[in-house]
Formats: structure tokens, sequence, C-alpha cells
């Protein structure tokens, strides 16, 4: 990541919170404008094209956001974006926005592997408890892996619990080789 990612991110992040915006809201908005941005390579040409000046791409902007409605602060952000040529990084600033956002209201991310699919109530309790043991709200996304064979592995960052029968049976196998 462009360390200037991180800049926008952190200085649109402090807006937000200034202004006790609604981030739920903002974050609507956000996936709106990236939408149309990501399904039009034309209107990405445009915004990333040097040889049309900033003030034009501001006023298309200005025309485009009467269809979205966007909060000013965002797009003010997209304008600054533009003014300054880095538009083309809209979606890195974004991700790296919704990072720190998360970080702030003390949300983690986990990716739990199941071997089966599980029920809704099944994971929303296993949300609970991994939230339990990090010690903070989660925010889950799950994924089905047969090669497990049953119980589930939890990565929340860099860290990994593994539960699956497939790693007790490595660590059983690890163990009767060592000794």
């Amino acid at each position: 990541m462009a360390a200037f990612v991180a800049r926008y991110a952190t200085a649109f992040l402090e807006v937000v919170t200034a202004a006790k915006l609604d981030t739920a809201a903002i974050d609507r908005q956000l996936c709106d404008f990236l939408a149309t941005w990501d399904g039009s390579p034309e209107l990405r040409e445009f915004f990333v094209n040097p040889a049309i000046p900033a003030l034009h791409k501001v006023g298309f902007l200005d025309k485009l956001n009467a269809k979205l409605g966007l909060r000013k602060e965002l797009r003010n952000l997209l304008a600054v974006l533009i003014d300054n040529g880095r538009i083309g990084a809209v979606s890195e600033v974004a991700a790296a926005y919704r990072r720190l956002l998360q970080q702030q209201l003390g949300i983690r991310q986990a990716e739990i592997v199941t071997a089966r699919e599980l029920g809704a109530a099944e994971r929303d309790a296993l949300v609970v408890e991994i939230g339990k043991l990090a010690g903070s709200r989660i925010e889950a996304s799950f994924k089905l892996d047969a090669a497990i064979l049953g119980g589930t592995v939890v990565r929340i960052g860099s860290t990994v619990y593994d539960g699956s029968v497939r790693g007790r049976l490595d660590r059983l196998k690890e163990a009767l080789m060592a000794g």
C-alpha cells in the first residue's frame, strides 16, 4: 500500500469522526460510488486521464453526485483525490478507511473455516465465542474446506486457532513420531 493511501484514509476517518457522521451511511455511499467506478471503465478512464483538467473532472463528479447523493464529506474526499491526481487509488483509499474504522470501533476480521456448511444459529454462536476468545467484536467470513475433516480453523490477523480434526491428527502424528 502506498503511503499516500494511508494518509487520505486517516484524514477521511478524522473528518467522519469529528463530524460524528453515520459510518454505515458513509459506507453505503462509498459502496455506491465504488460500484459505479468499478462498473464503468469509461468513467475510470475519464477520471485518471491526465489530459483532462481536474476542474472538469470535479464538475463531472458533481453531476454524478446529483444522482448518487453523496454526503459533502465523501464528495470532498473524491474531489481532493481528483485534484491531487490520486483518484485512480480510490478503491485502495476506501479499503484503508474501512480497516481504520474497524480498528477504531474495535472490530476484528476473522476467517472461519469449517468442514461443513453451518446454519445461521451455528454461525452466530461461533462468532460470539470467537469474539470472547479475541476480546473484541468480530466480523467473520466463512469458508468451507472438507480437508479439515471436522471442527473449525479460525484466523484472526496472524493468529490461527486450529480446532480441526485434521489439525489434531497432525499434532498426534508429530507427538508419536517425536516420542
